[in-house]
């Protein structure tokens, strides 16, 4: 399953990771930009550490898991 990480650095200088399944593909780097800019206008979010402050990074996620038969 693929997720959207965007992080960002809140007050106390620590990064914080919000995450979105099932991002729309290809991603638009401006749009994510521009919704990482409005997060913080808009002081959508907090954290343990206070308020989120400045864009870090984003990027896709991809995680996939292998089951291993054991012949249990």
């Amino acid at each position: 399953m693929k997720k959207l990480e965007l992080k960002f650095t809140n007050f106390d200088g620590k990064t914080v990771t919000y995450s979105l399944d099932q991002p729309v593909e290809p991603v638009d780097p401006a749009a994510v930009n521009a919704a990482m800019d409005e997060i913080i206008a808009q002081n959508a979010f907090t954290s343990s550490g206070g308020d989120i402050l400045s864009k870090k990074s984003a990027r896709v996620v991809d995680r996939r898991v292998e089951e291993i038969d054991l012949g249990l």
